[in-house]
C-alpha cells in the first residue's frame, strides 16, 4: 500500500464506520450523511492509499486485506484527534449562526443539540442572511449557520459543507389594512402588480434576494428596490411602515405590529434551509448539533415536500446532495 502524503481524518472516519457496520447505508445514517456522500468518501481514500478497501457485493460488505491492515491505524488517528478536540475544543463554545431572532427552524434545532451535548456551551449568533455568515464561517469566526446553500457563489460552497434540514413554506407580510391581508392564504397570482420587498441591497442576504427573483420571474411581480439597511426588529418595522410593501418570508416568521403573515399557495414556494458549516471544522458539539437536525426534520417532516411545492431547480439539485 503506497503512503500518500496526507489523508483527511473525515475519509478514515467514513472507512472506519463502515468497517463496523459491514454496510453502507448503516454507516451512512449513523454520520449523518448521504450513502452517496459517504460512498465517494471511501473511493476517494481508495484512490489516495491505491488499494481497495472493501469488496462489495449486492449481499455484504467486507475488508480486504489492506482494509484490515488500515483499521487499527485509523481508529489510532481518529482517537488522537478526538483527544486533541477533548483537550482545546472545550475551551470554546460552538458558534451557530440562527440567522434573525425569532426564526424558528434554527432555534429547534439549536435546542435540541444543546439536550444531545448537555455538557458542552453551544452560543446562539444572528448574522442575517446565508451570505454575510458563509464568509464567516470560512475565516473560522463562525461555525454553523442555516440557510440556502444553493444561493452561495460556487467559490464560497467549495469550502463549506452542508445538510439540508427543512423545506420551508414562504408567506407574505402584509400590512393589515392591505387588500389581500382578508385571505387566510395569499395565491401567488395574486401579488401580480405589487413590489415587494426580498432584501434587495442587503449584502448579507444575497441568497434570498436571489430566491425571490426565481420566485416572481413571469408572475408579474417585482423586487422592491433597496431601503436603508435596518438593523434590529424596530428599525425594520419602521423602514417596512415607510415604504408599506408586502415583505418576501417564511410561515414562521415573527409577528410585527400592524401586519399579518399569509401563507404563499399556488404553488407553494419553500425556502431550502441547510445546515451549513466549513470543511473540515471540528468541534466537539458538532456531531450533536448535525444529529439534532436529522432528528428534528424527520419529527417534523420539514423534508417531505408538499404536493405542488415549488424550489428552484438548482437548489432541488443540492439539497438531494449533502456532505
Amino acid at each position: 500500500m503506497p503512503a500518500p502524503a496526507h489523508v483527511d481524518p473525515r475519509l478514515l472516519r467514513a472507512f472506519v464506520t463502515v468497517a463496523e457496520e459491514l454496510h453502507f447505508t448503516r454507516a451512512a445514517a449513523r454520520l449523518y450523511v448521504a450513502q452517496q456522500a459517504l460512498s465517494r468518501d471511501v473511493r476517494r481514500l481508495e484512490r489516495e492509499l491505491g488499494t481497495e478497501l472493501f469488496v462489495r457485493t449486492t449481499r455484504q460488505v467486507t475488508p480486504t486485506a489492506d482494509g484490515e491492515r488500515l483499521l487499527p491505524y485509523a481508529r489510532r488517528v481518529l482517537q488522537a484527534q478526538d483527544d486533541l478536540l477533548a483537550a482545546f475544543g472545550q475551551a470554546r463554545p460552538l458558534l451557530v449562526d440562527l440567522n434573525s431572532p425569532g426564526l424558528v427552524t434554527g432555534r429547534l434545532v439549536l435546542e435540541r443539540a444543546r439536550g444531545l451535548a448537555s455538557g458542552e456551551e453551544l452560543m446562539a449568533r444572528y448574522e442575517s442572511g446565508l451570505t454575510h455568515a458563509a464568509a464567516e464561517l470560512l475565516a473560522g469566526r463562525l461555525d454553523v449557520s442555516f440557510g440556502r446553500f444553493a444561493g452561495l457563489a460556487p467559490a464560497l460552497r467549495a469550502g463549506l459543507g452542508h445538510q439540508p434540514v427543512r423545506y420551508e413554506p414562504m408567506a407574505v407580510v402584509l400590512p393589515e389594512d392591505h387588500p389581500l391581508a382578508g385571505l387566510p392564504r395569499v395565491p401567488l397570482a395574486a401579488l401580480a402588480g405589487e413590489t415587494v420587498y426580498a432584501g434587495a441591497g442587503n449584502p448579507r442576504t444575497a441568497e434570498w434576494t436571489d430566491l425571490a427573483h426565481r420566485l416572481f420571474e413571469g408572475r408579474g411581480i417585482e423586487v422592491a428596490a433597496p431601503a436603508p439597511l435596518a438593523v434590529g426588529e424596530e428599525e425594520f418595522q419602521r423602514i417596512m411602515d415607510k415604504t408599506r410593501n408586502p415583505i418576501l418570508a417564511v410561515v414562521s416568521f415573527p409577528a410585527m405590529a400592524s401586519t399579518v403573515v399569509r401563507p404563499l399557495v399556488d404553488p407553494v414556494p419553500l425556502s431550502p434551509v441547510s445546515l451549513v458549516w466549513r470543511k473540515g471544522m471540528a468541534h466537539p458539539a458538532f456531531d450533536a448539533l448535525r444529529r439534532a437536525a436529522a432528528q428534528v426534520a424527520a419529527e417534523e417532516g420539514w423534508l417531505r415536500r408538499p404536493a405542488g411545492g415549488w424550489i428552484p431547480g438548482v437548489d432541488a439539485a443540492v439539497m438531494s446532495v449533502h456532505t
